[in-house]
């Protein structure tokens, strides 16, 4: 995978448009004055999770004694979960927050930003090739700088596209993980059957 491979596949699943609507009811009930300092806050909490689990990665894999295989084959599976969900949205809300209640780090930064799929796709990437950790840092800032762009701007973004261009956004999205989850899961499968020799 190219360094905007990957960049493409970690924005998809950060999925900023379809947490949109998600981050508005959150940042509602927030004085106007903060709403900025804390969605910025909680973007560089989630960029600073996101760069730990990805250095820390092969340390973690390693720890667990797991093949590339198995994460390809967990990571394909995990994905295709997440994209399933954002073709078909689960009714009810995602989020526990009281009124006028502060987010810190939870909901926000973990998990609407830096989920399991995004986390466990990082550790995916290092563990597949750790020389090239310099390419999937800059595939990671790109993709949270496009995401964080997104999200600070998510007034106008809410109103150019409208409920309906969201949701039809994010199911597109959605059908596009589908497609690189599947091959995720087929690559760790081709990949276990020629080193076993099945």
């Amino acid at each position: 995978m190219d360094t905007f491979s990957a960049a493409v596949m970690l924005f998809l699943i950060m999925d900023p448009l379809g947490n949109l609507p998600i981050f508005a009811s959150i940042l509602r009930h927030i004085e106007p004055k903060k709403r900025r300092r804390v969605l910025i806050r909680e973007l560089l909490f989630a960029l600073v999770i996101m760069m730990l689990f990805l250095f820390a990665g092969e340390a973690i894999l390693n720890f667990l004694n797991l093949r590339t295989e198995s994460v390809s084959i967990a990571g394909g599976i995990i994905l295709f979960l997440i994209a399933i969900r954002m073709i078909f949205p689960q009714p009810g809300g995602v989020v526990g927050l009281a009124a006028g209640e502060e987010p810190f780090i939870v909901p926000m930064a973990i998990p609407l930003m830096a989920g399991p799929s995004v986390l466990a796709a990082l550790i995916l990437l290092a563990h597949t090739d750790n020389e090239r950790m310099f390419d999937w840092t800059i595939a990671l800032v790109s993709a949270w700088g496009v995401s964080a762009v997104i999200l600070l701007f998510y007034k106008v973004f809410t109103k150019v596209l409208g409920e309906k261009g969201l949701t039809a956004v994010e199911r597109l999205m959605g059908m596009v993980l589908v497609m690189i989850s599947v091959q995720m899961f087929l690559d760790g499968v081709a990949n276990y059957i020629s080193h076993t020799g099945l």
